[in-house]
């Protein structure tokens, strides 16, 4: 079976980035602002806001979010020339698919903020700067990643330009990927975990909820904005999952491997909790190993979609494998 993707000669995925993040940058500025009422002429506080900004913006690699905009484009076609990457040639639903992507990423940015404080994680840097807790205080770090959950409900339910079916579906994805059924749920197993041996299938269980939940959700969310057949659902959603577990296995070899300065949070922080992780249960080699693996698997996912416009998706999974491998 040929798992290869095509990838357009002209295709940049640099170019295609840039491109993206700077309309997602854009987009968070916009809405996590405390001169943006979202309700009428009410206004956040602003040392809540300031706390929620500091969360969300200037840094972060951006992957849920390109993942959400990189998926729409597949499935719906519509995404700029790949010969043309300088031109803003987009459908009248990237509004809305650009709110899908911030909600992720502010999702990802409030389980951030709580996996950081001293009840969790008890982290000092993320993102090459102080944890939120560490700036603001617990309290308003508790508040701010609160509020930031909230904001992603609030992105994916505007008054005008969404139907009600395509909010809840959004919503839906979005909630299931972050509650106890997945990102919660895989975190609070991550901390009863502390000190105890895990196989190789209940790391995966853990890490599949703890952080491939809301990468695969990402992918579904995006692939909402098309009328797919059943493979090609079934090829995104294991595409979604093969990358959110690479994703992680990634992450606990640079976690070894690298330093907090090339990281921009506490390299070695696992081994120091005693927690289990690829690399504690398969070794380092294998772990690598494993993680082109996966690689392999959503790349094959992506072949088997019968969609053309995948090579966004495929540089995204180079890169999310390739920081290491």
């Amino acid at each position: 079976m040929d798992t290869r993707v095509k990838i357009d000669s002209a295709f940049d995925l640099g170019l295609w980035s840039a491109r993206h993040l700077d309309s997602i940058e854009r987009a968070l500025e916009r809405w996590v602002n405390a001169q943006t009422p979202f309700d009428g002429d009410h206004r956040a506080p602003a040392e809540l806001v300031e706390a929620m900004r500091y969360a969300v913006l200037d840094g972060g690699k951006r992957l849920r979010p390109l993942l959400v905009l990189a998926t729409r484009e597949a499935v719906d076609g519509n995404g700029p020339d790949p010969a043309n990457p300088d031109t803003q040639a987009e459908s009248a639903g990237h509004e809305v698919a650009l709110r899908a992507a911030c909600a992720v990423e502010l999702i990802h940015a409030y389980s951030l903020v709580h996996d950081d404080l001293p009840c969790m994680d008890n982290d000092v840097l993320r993102r090459g700067k102080p944890t939120v807790h560490v700036k603001f205080g617990e309290a308003s770090a508790l508040l701010a990643g609160d509020a930031l959950q909230a904001m992603a409900f609030e992105l994916l339910t505007p008054d005008t330009g969404m139907l009600a079916e395509q909010q809840a579906h959004l919503c839906r994805l979005l909630a299931r990927a972050a509650g106890s059924a997945g990102m919660a749920g895989g975190q609070a197993i991550d901390l009863a975990s502390v000190g105890a041996v895990l196989s190789e299938s209940q790391l995966r269980e853990m890490h599949r909820l703890k952080t491939g939940a809301l990468l695969q959700a990402s992918v579904m969310m995006g692939a909402s904005f098309g009328d797919l057949t059943e493979v090609a659902l079934v090829a995104l959603e294991c595409y979604g999952a093969a990358i959110g577990l690479a994703f992680q296995v990634v992450d606990d070899v640079l976690d070894v491997t690298s330093d907090s300065a090339t990281l921009g949070k506490t390299a070695g922080k696992d081994a120091s909790h005693d927690k289990p992780t690829y690399v504690s249960v398969l070794g380092l080699e294998r772990s690598k190993e494993y993680a082109k693996e996966l690689l392999k698997q959503a790349l094959a996912a992506l072949a088997q979609s019968g969609l053309r416009n995948t090579q966004a998706l495929a540089g995204l999974a180079n890169m999310v494998v390739n920081r290491v491998c």
